[in-house]
Order: C-alpha cells, then sequence, then structure tokens
C-alpha cells in the first residue's frame, strides 16, 4: 500500500467510526515510530453493543471502499477493546472505561495527529 491509501484508509475507518455515534475518533501517524503499521485509528463507546456495531461499520466500509478485508481481528468476544488489523491501519475500538485505562493517546502524544473530518 501507498502512503496515500493508507492514510485513505484510515479516514475510511474514522469516518465509519464517526457515522456510528463513536467518541473521539482520531488517527494518529505512528509510521514513523512503528515499524510495524503507519497509523492507528482509535474510537470509544459508552458500551459494548455499540464498540460491536463500530467495528461491524468499519470493516463494511473498509470492504466497501478499498475492497479489504482484515488481516485479523482480535477482542470481539469481550467487545471491550477490538483491534481490527489491515496491516498499514490498526483500529482500535474500545468502550469508554478502556480506552481511559488504556490512555493509548497518552502512549503515543507525541505523533502527529491526521485531520480526517472533511
Amino acid at each position: 500500500m501507498t502512503f496515500a491509501e493508507s492514510q485513505a484508509l484510515a479516514c475510511t475507518a474514522a469516518q465509519a467510526a464517526d457515522d456510528k455515534k463513536a467518541d473521539d475518533t482520531i488517527i494518529l501517524g505512528v509510521g514513523e515510530l512503528l515499524s510495524i503499521t503507519e497509523y492507528f485509528v482509535v474510537a470509544s463507546a459508552s458500551n459494548r453493543r455499540l464498540v460491536r456495531t463500530i467495528v461491524d461499520a468499519i470493516e463494511d466500509a473498509v470492504r466497501a471502499g478499498h475492497g479489504r478485508s482484515p488481516l485479523r481481528v482480535e477482542g470481539i468476544t469481550e467487545q471491550q477493546w477490538v483491534l481490527v488489523d489491515y496491516g498499514d491501519v490498526v483500529v482500535h475500538v474500545f468502550t469508554d472505561e478502556m480506552r481511559a485505562y488504556y490512555e493509548i493517546e497518552r502512549l503515543y502524544r507525541d505523533v502527529p495527529r491526521v485531520d480526517w473530518r472533511v
């Protein structure tokens, strides 16, 4: 994937999460720091059912817009922190409580944020 394609996929995922009422959706450009991926998309939801709804919407939007399915999905059974791995983009969908606990934005506070809103 090219850099532009990776960023477009991350933006598609962020928009899909936002469309399903995810809270505080952000894209972190982690490519300079991590060699395994270019972007993290981070979003949260008030309950587990909404976490699942958001993950499903992201997968549908990325499949429709980019023709890609995740390489793997972890945490779908628990629905508290679901990781959707596309290789170049990793999506994290948390419950609000889990996001506050892990503070992923604090861990990556020095990486650039991507403005994904149209």
